[in-house]
């Protein structure tokens, strides 16, 4: 088991082509050391008592405040996972399904959740690489309670446990807002090895290269405060070439297939919004003055964003439904992530407005273009969101529109990194997610029979219902 165990960590670390500079830097320091040490007169080592002690003073310190902070942050963001997104899709879908897409949801969290300790934390944060991080701490190895994870100031740090904790649920909100493009139709089983296989090699390399060490974006000077390119995006791309390859449910187009309740819809859209100031807030990181920045653009893009959806099916089908204002609630939010930490607050309120008007044509005339039955409309809301507040940073985020670019920040500069980022996640998703779909399907399938279909997931797949009647 230990062999076992042992080759599948170098393999996967050999998939990634990842390289470890550890030994290369720990020669480097041995030499920097071995010189310092020759060079220095015995008579000088006195003097050296001084730095040190400045030295010790300058050591990076715990800040309670900021360790609470981050724990109500990670719990926020589990709620908007379970129940939030679990009740806003399961509202969504037939009766009969219902109970398939909480289970989905929640077991695909828990999933990604354990993958993330196991390995997933290592790669995306481990080490320094252009795409990919390292496996030195794989099954968490060498993390104690006494590690400390870096935050956006050298002296103030927090227990990498708790940013583990914290980037974890990240990891497992991105893999559960695919199950919304495939829903009602596809295996639970499928689902599982699916998000496995995509975590791995769609959101691991994503992450890394936006906010890892070395990481190809990040260095580059993309900005993506709380996730638009690595969860909304990523998981967006995912979803569409799923709906795509698992197909039309049966009927699509044809028969009725009305939310079953958008009460539950409601519930789940409200507690997304509640949640989403950890989301947003929290990848601050510290409890600090600039928190309040990506606090405030959280409530008020939101706002604005329900406002426009609002607006806009009053104009165009004479009135304003419970199902856009709750849709244009997580459009609003889904914009509002990547640009959250970098524009002021009136460039929220625009980049809400925009975000309520085009993700509602996503739902409607971009989905008839596209020709996939994304059942719940994750691409068009978090893929239309995400794009949209991606580009949008590298305009609001000019000092001189309120942002909070510096006095050198070139619009046009940050629009064409920005745009790389969307294109390079865009890509990289969509084919991995092929691949992954297809690997899936020859090894169990993808698609329910025809039978199981029309009875409904909740029966067929788990033996349960959501409602007894």
């Amino acid at each position: 088991m230990k062999k076992l165990l042992v080759s599948l960590f170098l393999g996967l670390g050999l998939a990634f082509g990842g390289l470890n500079a550890m030994a290369e830097t720990a020669v480097e320091t041995a030499v920097v050391v071995a010189q310092a040490t020759t060079e220095t007169p015995a008579a000088e080592a006195p003097a050296a008592e001084a730095p040190a002690a400045a030295e010790e003073a300058a050591a990076p310190t715990v800040d309670k405040g900021d360790v609470a902070w981050m724990l109500v942050s990670t719990i926020l963001v589990i709620l908007m996972v379970l129940p939030g997104l679990a009740l806003f899709y399961g509202g969504l879908v037939r009766s009969k399904n219902m109970l398939s897409v909480l289970m989905q949801v929640m077991v695909v969290f828990s999933l990604i959740s354990v993958l993330w300790a196991v390995y997933g934390y290592s790669l995306a944060f481990g080490g320094e690489g252009l795409i990919i991080g390292n496996l030195d701490k794989v099954f968490l190895m060498g993390v104690t309670p006494d590690s400390l994870a870096d935050t956006f100031t050298d002296n103030v740090k927090i227990p990498e446990y708790v940013f583990i904790a914290f980037q974890a649920t990240f990891a497992g909100i991105t893999c559960a807002l695919i199950v919304g493009s495939f829903a009602e139709r596809i295996k639970f089983g499928s689902v599982l090895l699916f998000c496995a296989l995509w975590f791995t090699f769609s959101y691991l390399p994503i992450a890394h290269m936006v906010w890892g060490a070395g990481g190809y974006l990040l260095d580059k000077g993309a900005l993506d405060f709380a996730g638009g390119t690595v969860v909304h995006i990523n998981a967006a791309m995912a979803g569409l070439v799923g709906a795509y390859m698992v197909g039309k449910r049966i009927g699509y187009g044809k028969e009725a297939m009305a939310p079953h309740s958008l009460t539950l819809t409601m519930v789940g859209a409200s507690m997304l919004w509640v949640g989403w100031f950890g989301f947003n807030a929290g990848s601050n990181l510290e409890a600090n003055t600039f928190v309040g920045l990506p606090f405030i653009n959280t409530l008020f893009a939101t706002a604005a964003a329900v406002l426009a959806w609002c607006i806009g099916e009053a104009l165009s089908k004479g009135k304003a439904s419970m199902l856009g204002a709750a849709s244009g609630a997580v459009a609003g939010l889904v914009a509002i992530t990547p640009a959250c930490g970098s524009v002021g607050p009136m460039g929220a309120i625009i980049i809400g407005l925009l975000s309520g008007f085009v993700c509602l044509w996503g739902v409607n005339g971009l989905k008839k273009m596209l020709g996939a039955d994304d059942s719940l409309d994750v691409f068009g809301i978090h893929g239309i969101g995400g794009i949209i507040g991606a580009l949008l940073v590298g305009v609001f985020g000019a000092p001189g529109l309120g942002g909070t670019g510096g006095d050198d920040f070139s619009i046009g500069s940050q629009l064409l990194i920005q745009a790389e980022g969307v294109v390079i996640t865009m890509v990289w998703s969509g084919v991995v997610a092929a691949i992954c779909y297809k690997i899936v399907d020859m090894v169990m399938g993808l698609r329910v029979t025809e039978e199981a279909e029309r009875e409904g997931l909740d029966i067929t797949s788990h033996g349960e219902t959501a409602y007894n009647r």
